[in-house]
């Protein structure tokens, strides 16, 4: 089985598909650092939203929490918005939120996709 070099400075988050799979107590390492990467992603999303909502679109702390975490589980808003900024914050946010959640659960899921493309892609020495 060839190795590749890695030049240096370069940064490979996961290894080449010519390197053997990662020992298990690894994987699971790197798999719960991705899913508190993503954790981090999504409470940072949430906060944006309900501070947005609460100063702008002037609602209530916990409606404000309502409503955020609505929009970015892909649900839509609750409570109605009666100012012109907090309709702006809410559509700016309901796109934010989209393409924030997706990337969230891709962070999560790419060492257990990584893994499974690698496994079909291990070459075996023949002995």
């Amino acid at each position: 089985m060839s190795r590749r070099t890695r030049q240096p400075g370069a940064m490979l988050m996961f290894e080449h598909r010519t390197e053997p799979l990662l020992p298990w107590r690894e994987f699971v390492k790197r798999l719960l650092k991705s899913a508190a990467l993503g954790f981090v992603m999504v409470t940072v999303c949430l906060a944006i939203g309900i501070l947005g909502y609460h100063v702008l679109g002037r609602l209530a702390w916990l409606d404000a929490m309502v409503n955020a975490s609505m929009i970015l589980g892909g649900m839509g808003p609750v409570d109605p918005i009666a100012t012109t900024s907090g309709k702006v914050f809410e559509s700016v946010y309901a796109l934010f939120s989209g393409v924030a959640f997706i990337t969230s659960i891709g962070v999560f899921l790419a060492p257990a996709v990584h893994r499974l493309l690698h496994a079909l892609h291990l070459e075996v020495d023949a002995e």
